[in-house]
């Protein structure tokens, strides 16, 4: 073997020497995790929706939703604010969901959740919030919310009227109508 031959060899072990000694000075214990450098760069830190950022138009980190994105999941809703919005809403919306125990069971089960604090278990509008001080809202079992059509009740629900908030962010579309087919079979002692 030539000199440069027995050079590479002797570099060649030797290196893999010190790579093996590195690799057990790092990772002892070949049951654990290895040892990770630039984790930075794999665990990237998230940013808080309201925090600013330099990066980003208007220099905040949430950005407004370009117009005409359906959010995933969610069915496009086609109505503004406002009772005329919630009368169209009544004319153009049926409900799709047909009565059923179970339909009823998951109603009752979204009302007792967020309907039952401002109107009651029984929907009269003396729920225990009104008991605490807050002025009480509609009854739904007035002639109003009887007469009220099922598209109408589902844009209020959506949209929010008065002093009741929107709840679109917490009940998907399909549990709305499940909510209004309950309340309807409150509403039936009073039809």
């Amino acid at each position: 073997m030539s000199s440069s031959g027995r050079t590479l060899l002797v570099l060649f072990v030797s290196s893999a020497a010190v790579l093996l000694l590195l690799e057990r000075l790092l990772h002892p214990n070949p049951r654990e995790r290895n040892y990770e450098l630039l984790t930075e760069m794999v665990y990237s830190k998230a940013a808080e929706s309201l925090d600013a950022s330099i990066a980003l138009p208007a220099g905040m980190t949430q950005q407004a939703i370009v117009e005409g994105v359906v959010v995933r999941g969610q069915v496009p809703f086609h109505y503004g604010t406002g009772p005329e919005e919630a009368v169209r809403a009544g004319v153009e919306l049926t409900n799709p969901v047909s009565d059923g125990p179970q339909v009823l069971a998951r109603g009752r089960e979204l009302f007792g959740r967020y309907c039952a604090l401002c109107h009651g278990l029984d929907g009269g509008g003396r729920g225990p919030v009104v008991e605490r001080g807050m002025l009480p809202p509609p009854s739904l079992l007035a002639a109003r919310a009887l007469a009220m059509a099922d598209g109408e009740m589902f844009h209020i629900v959506t949209m929010g009227q008065g002093n009741m908030g929107s709840h679109a962010a917490q009940v998907t579309p399909q549990d709305r109508w499940k909510l209004i087919r309950y309340i309807r079979s409150l509403q039936e002692p009073a039809r």
